[in-house]
């Protein structure tokens, strides 16, 4: 799983042990302009830590998934301070957005798996925006990513062909494969039954405490609480506890 590139990146990205990897102040956000623009987070103070497993908890339509998008680089933070691992992304250029994916790896609720790719291909995007990293070595990292969710056997297989649990693993597989510091969740046991999403939650924990990085994950699910390192709860825009 080594890579001279990645861990080249990796290292110049480094910051020091004391320092959080995600370090929110005052972050404020809004969707809409003019009559229409609308407040969805209200002064949100967050930090982490290197290592840390944190959950996110909160109804529907509190803001978890907005802050998520925001750490993840999607979209660029408008009002406040929103640093990842040393980088100000309030204000942030599409390049810099670029810049802060690089750093994360995203698992999406409904996996959003390429319907047209195999679970390999699937996985080898996961380092499309590593433009050095050859083909060759993407489909050996992606190779070795499914081995270790025990997909071996399904690498050929495409989504369609694949039970929710092994999407998820595919969608864990790609989140992890470019070894990045910060791990994002969005629901990732939303659609699994209580066996399955216990093992997702599971996986993700011993993967990511492998390659020492946080994780921030959002659920509903109060079956998986007790993976985290601290909890904190969101509701209407803003963060209500941290525990």
């Amino acid at each position: 799983m080594n890579s001279t590139l990645l861990n080249h990146e990796s290292q110049s990205l480094q910051i020091s042990a004391n320092q959080p990897v995600i370090a929110i102040h005052q972050l404020n956000h809004y969707f809409g302009e003019g009559q229409l623009k609308k407040q969805v987070l209200y002064d949100i103070n967050l930090e982490i830590s290197a290592g840390e497993i944190v959950i996110m908890t909160g109804p529907s339509g509190s803001g978890k998934t907005t802050l998520l998008t925001l750490i993840g680089g999607l979209r660029s933070a408008q009002i406040g301070s929103l640093k990842i691992i040393g980088k100000e992304l309030c204000g942030a250029s599409q390049e810099q957005l670029v810049q802060a994916r690089r750093k994360t790896g995203y698992i999406f609720q409904a996996h959003n798996l390429h319907r047209s790719l195999t679970a390999l291909q699937n996985v080898q995007m996961g380092l499309e925006l590593h433009r050095k990293v050859s083909r060759t070595e993407m489909r050996d990292r992606a190779t070795k990513m499914l081995e270790l969710v025990g997909l071996e056997k399904r690498i050929n297989y495409y989504p369609d062909d694949l039970s929710g649990g092994q999407k998820q693993r595919v969608a864990i597989a790609r989140a992890l494969v470019s070894q990045p510091q910060i791990v994002l969740a969005d629901e990732p046991t939303a659609a699994l039954d209580s066996k399955s999403g216990r093992e997702v939650v599971n996986l993700m924990q011993k993967l990511a405490k492998e390659q020492s990085c946080t994780i921030l994950l959002v659920t509903h699910d109060n079956r998986i609480l007790d993976i985290a390192d601290r909890i904190v709860d969101m509701e209407d825009g803003k963060l209500t506890s941290d525990s």
